[in-house]
């Protein structure tokens, strides 16, 4: 309940009229009133001075409506919506400087999801969309995706291993890769990811101002490390698959798989289906990361610094602690954890990439 009010400046706590000020927050309701009336009762405080409390934060109630409410059986179905409005208001003022947490992207069936796991495990999707509709809530709208493709003329063209099956029974089988561009003020910086077509984690990521063979090769390194840094290493022969940039058919490129062990796989030129798995975790980076407004935004892009910031804090969330409907509404790291921790284990590096192919 203390977090539901707001600070006040001395100058603002009072009016030239002398009246109360209009609070700056939502109001609580009554059922969470009461109980925090009845929490300060029990430490000794009086209804009346409790109310002149309430009402210096902006918060106007009267200790005869205190009393009414009291004398009034509550609804077990408004104790509950104040139990949930509370956590909504909480999503959507939690963050720093007050702004809202992630999961204020999360729409109505990941949003009951989320709440099932914090506290609520019988909540409805029903009641969770009637609640968000009350709060003025509606989660992520996703955008259209811009394409960053341009097909090398003189590059290798590997064949495409995944033909379009984007699941794996395992981690470290076949991972996705691609990259966009955001948009600073210094000008385009050029975002690469690598994901795991088994859990969908961003297992590594760089940012450049120039979209060159190095730009990836730097994402596949921090991938390849990350993988050993935490024990589970790449087996040999894993697919490495991105669309028919030039930058992935490179000779150079396609040399450094070849050194690191790995199969690459190539999309068809011009199908975005051949590479979906990768343009749906862009997608996803650019509407819940980048776009204006993203709780993940401090403020406007400047520069390649602000973009790294802000996939940092946003891969974090991204891999720990986001629900994804496609793996249960796990996040990645408990989806592999789950697969590590069964009984048969990680298979070998052998059978592993017979499953995949």
């Amino acid at each position: 309940m203390h977090a539901g009010f707001g600070k006040r400046s001395e100058e603002t706590d009072r009016s030239s009229t002398g009246t109360a000020p209009q609070a700056d927050f939502h109001r609580p309701s009554p059922p969470l009133i009461c109980g925090f009336i009845d929490q300060m009762r029990v430490d000794g405080h009086g209804v009346e001075s409790i109310c002149e409390a309430l009402r210096e934060q902006g918060l106007t109630v009267a200790p005869r409506t205190y009393r009414s409410w009291k004398a009034k059986p509550v609804p077990d179905r408004a104790v509950s919506d104040a139990a949930i409005i509370d956590v909504l208001r909480q999503v959507k003022t939690g963050g720093p400087a007050g702004g809202p947490l992630p999961e204020i992207l999360y729409g109505r069936r990941k949003m009951t999801a989320w709440l099932a796991r914090n506290g609520f495990p019988d909540v409805s999707k029903h009641t969770v969309d009637r609640l968000m509709r009350a709060e003025g809530m509606s989660g992520l709208v996703r955008g259209r995706k811009t394409r960053t493709t341009i097909a090398a003329k003189d590059g290798v063209r590997a064949g495409d291993l995944l033909n379009r099956q984007f699941h794996t029974s395992a981690p470290n089988l076949a991972w996705v890769t691609d990259f966009t561009y955001v948009a600073t003020w210094a000008g385009f910086v050029y975002v690469a990811f690598a994901i795991d077509l088994f859990s969908r984690a961003v297992v590594g990521w760089s940012a450049s101002t120039v979209k060159d063979v190095g730009f990836v090769e730097a994402c596949l390194a921090m991938a390849l490390w990350r993988r050993d840094h935490i024990g589970r290493p790449v087996p040999d022969g894993m697919i490495h698959h991105s669309d028919a940039g030039s930058q992935y058919t490179s000779i150079r490129f396609t040399e450094t798989l070849i050194l690191q062990g790995l199969s690459a796989s190539i999309g068809s030129v011009g199908d975005a289906y051949d590479n979906a798995a990768a343009e749906s975790t862009i997608g996803l980076y650019k509407n819940e990361a980048v776009a204006a407004g993203s709780p993940f935004r401090t403020g406007p892009l400047r520069t390649l610094n602000d973009v790294e910031t802000l996939t940092i804090n946003y891969l974090d969330w991204y891999n720990n602690h986001r629900l994804h409907s496609l793996l249960g509404n796990a996040t990645p790291e408990e989806h592999e954890q789950a697969y590590y921790a069964s009984p048969t284990g990680p298979p070998s590096g052998d059978a592993a990439n017979k499953k995949t192919a």
